[in-house]
């Protein structure tokens, strides 16, 4: 891997990673273009890349709502109720994607990583995310829940959080968007787009944390194990270290627009985006152009 190539795969990573528009399917098409996904050996180690990247994502966030981290870790310490209530409800939104993930997720991918069921996901999203739209509009003769106006990340309930943790474990499926199941996850319990999308940054610590520590700990294990290169030998420390760098900056830029985005517009745009790239992933694998296949 070249250095420019760590950078394009930051940049997408980054980018994509808290946008609600799948950043599996960006980073697919991404390593396609770049000729990353040819070699087996480089496929691999590619694909641990691309998760071990997200660490400049969790940095992004740690950086952009570091006054909400120091609340709860002052919640921790018993000097911040609404803190500690922040903690325990996004302990509760972690842990369904903690046990099932472990347990379902290599199985989901071995049977799911292929172009009809991640275009399908991309595409079914998009479709998705209108409708919450129409939802929130009070479309169907229904609005979002009970103090929706007022409430706040710190008001999420333990049972809301288990809620919103159990819509995250559908993003398992590949090309559904861990974003768009926590964000809309949160307007369904009552919170703004704007709550709803911090909350959804604040989940994706742990829950990124977790998947980058497993998916380096696997790569350096099975490298020791088998004698073979690990990433870091394979596309080098620098590249890596790049990577994470420009993800970082990045995911900081996106975060901050999204915010924005969402209150004005909503979700539908991304909708019909997902729906556009979906088709076009789709179509370049039915032309025999790209291959989506297990990690």
């Amino acid at each position: 891997m070249q250095i420019w190539q760590a950078i394009v795969l930051g940049l997408v990573e980054g980018i994509t990673e808290y946008l609600p528009i799948s950043s599996t399917g960006h980073l697919i098409l991404a390593a396609h273009f770049m000729g990353l996904a040819k070699d087996p050996q480089t496929k691999h180690a590619v694909d641990a890349f691309n998760i071990v990247i997200q660490g400049g994502a969790i940095l992004a966030v740690l950086g952009l709502y570091w006054p909400r981290v120091v609340q709860m870790v002052r919640g921790v310490l018993g000097r911040d109720p609404a803190g500690l209530r922040l903690v325990v409800a996004l302990v509760c939104a972690f842990l369904p994607a903690a046990v099932l993930g472990k347990l379902l997720k290599e199985h989901i991918e071995s049977a799911l990583f292929y172009a009809g069921p991640v275009t399908a996901a991309m595409i079914l999203g998009g479709a998705y995310m209108m409708v919450v739209d129409e939802w929130r509009k009070g479309r169907f003769g229904m609005v979002p829940g009970p103090g929706a106006t007022e409430m706040d990340v710190t008001d999420v309930t333990p049972r809301q959080a288990v809620a919103i943790g159990l819509m995250q474990c559908i993003a398992m499926w590949p090309g559904t968007s861990r974003s768009m199941m926590t964000i809309t996850g949160g307007m369904f319990v009552g919170l703004r787009p704007k709550q709803a999308a911090e909350f959804s940054f604040l989940l994706g610590l742990p829950t990124l944390t977790a998947a980058t520590g497993y998916s380096l700990y696997k790569n350096l294990s099975h490298a020791k194990q088998t004698g073979t290169p690990n990433l870091f030998e394979l596309l080098g420390a620098t590249n890596c270290a790049v990577g994470i760098a420009v993800a970082a900056v990045s995911a900081a830029i996106a975060v901050k627009w999204l915010v924005g985005f969402l209150n004005r517009h909503g979700l539908t745009p991304f909708g019909w985006y997902r729906i556009a790239l979906g088709i076009v992933i789709f179509a370049l694998s039915m032309a025999g152009a790209m291959t989506i296949a297990p990690k």
